[in-house]
């Protein structure tokens, strides 16, 4: 996958930390499996800005807080 995934998976673990979640707990939470957060915080799959929404919802926070930085990539 590309950098852009790789990135903004990094900052979605980052920030699920931050908020206390266990990639499990956080993964029920956003309603989908276990594996496929931690696909997502690989960066191994690109997801919607549906999804990237729904898990903004439950880290409360901006979607946009979740996306690296332009100049990073």
């Amino acid at each position: 996958m590309g950098e852009l995934a790789k990135k903004l998976g990094s900052n979605i673990r980052k920030k699920r930390k931050e908020k206390g979640f266990s990639q499990e707990a956080f993964a029920l939470a956003v309603g989908i499996d276990r594996s496929y957060m931690g696909r997502i915080e690989r960066g191994e799959v690109r997801i919607t800005v549906e999804k990237l929404y729904e898990l903004a919802v439950v880290l409360h926070c901006e979607p946009a807080s979740l996306l690296p930085a332009q100049d990073t990539l």
